[in-house]
């Protein structure tokens, strides 16, 4: 393939810079031709790691492949569903401009199954059965993912992120909880901000013991010959994919299951979703507390996992 031909002729062999030089065709403004820009290099990217290297080879299929890809990220705590749903629009946006409008546009949500950006649950959480969530644990032995259950027990018991259970020391978070009652969590938050969960149950003791048994003499639940990256696209997508064999529709929605006994902890009645009804007063302090456990900055996140106030 020659400079003049190689993506679609627009000025560089490059994939990355080609984006960028299509864009600038366009009467966007400066600030979001560099933001679609920087968006578009994460395609790029994803590209590059499967061989592909020039925008010929971008059909709807492969953006498909990248939105559900990015729909996992949002299930494991990694992305927002609005960012993920920016990252698809942004490489609509370049294709369209390649192509002269020739482009059928991919849905983010429709195509990809990345959750809407306003979302408000529903239904209630699978995994808020305990029973019937060990009982799917349980099938899971044999099959050589003793990590990825651990963090699955510990997004059900403590609501924490994926990325949070993969790097927490579960030696020194067991200490903790031992002994003051408390865990702190700093590793693998979002946005860098670390926070304290107070332990409130035996199960909380039980599910710290079990991944603390699981890390053995590692420094965390990854491990020690994977990177995150290896981590997360292998044993944890396995332990995903196991888990909705048995109704686990998703990891998120074992944070959700924490986040619905929290709520009923907190105010004596269950959460919204599982019909549950408060007054306003009560309701906002429960939320308040369910946002700063599960480490989110705003309480209306929590629509997400409780759903919306009756």
């Amino acid at each position: 393939m020659t400079n003049r031909t190689r993506n679609f002729g627009i000025g560089s062999r490059d994939i990355k810079k080609a984006g960028n030089f299509a864009l600038k065709e366009t009467n966007l403004s400066f600030g979001s031709t560099a933001t679609i820009t920087e968006r578009w290099k994460k395609f790029a990217s994803f590209m590059n790691k499967r061989g592909l290297q020039t925008m010929e080879q971008v059909d709807q299929k492969l953006v498909i492949k990248y939105g559900k890809y990015l729909a996992e990220l949002v299930d494991i705590g990694e992305c927002s569903p609005a960012y993920a749903q920016n990252l698809v629009s942004a490489v609509n946006t370049v294709m369209t401009m390649v192509i002269l409008g020739k482009w059928d546009s991919v849905s983010p949500t429709k195509d990809c199954d990345i959750p809407e950006r306003s979302y408000a649950r529903t239904i209630p959480p699978t995994g808020i059965n305990r029973n019937k969530f060990y009982s799917a644990i349980d099938e899971l032995s044999g099959q050589s993912l003793d990590h990825g259950k651990a963090i699955a027990v510990l997004a059900r018991e403590l609501g924490l992120r994926t990325k949070e259970s993969a790097l927490i020391n579960c030696h020194k978070a067991l200490h903790e909880a031992l002994a003051h009652g408390v865990i702190n969590i700093t590793e693998g938050t979002k946005g860098g901000r670390p926070r304290t969960i107070q332990i409130t149950s035996e199960s909380q003791i039980s599910a710290l013991k079990i991944a603390s048994s699981t890390q053995a003499s590692k420094r965390s639940l990854i491990p020690t010959e994977m990177t995150w990256a290896q981590f997360r696209e292998g044993e944890i997508r396995q332990t995903r994919e196991a888990l909705q064999h048995h109704g686990i529709s998703r990891l998120h929605d074992l944070r959700s299951a924490y986040a619905c006994e929290r709520y009923e902890a907190i105010t004596g009645q269950q959460a919204p979703v599982l019909g549950g009804s408060v007054d306003r007063q009560t309701d906002q302090l429960a939320r308040n507390q369910i946002a700063l456990e599960l480490g989110h900055g705003r309480i209306d996140v929590t629509n997400a996992y409780l759903g919306s106030r009756q």
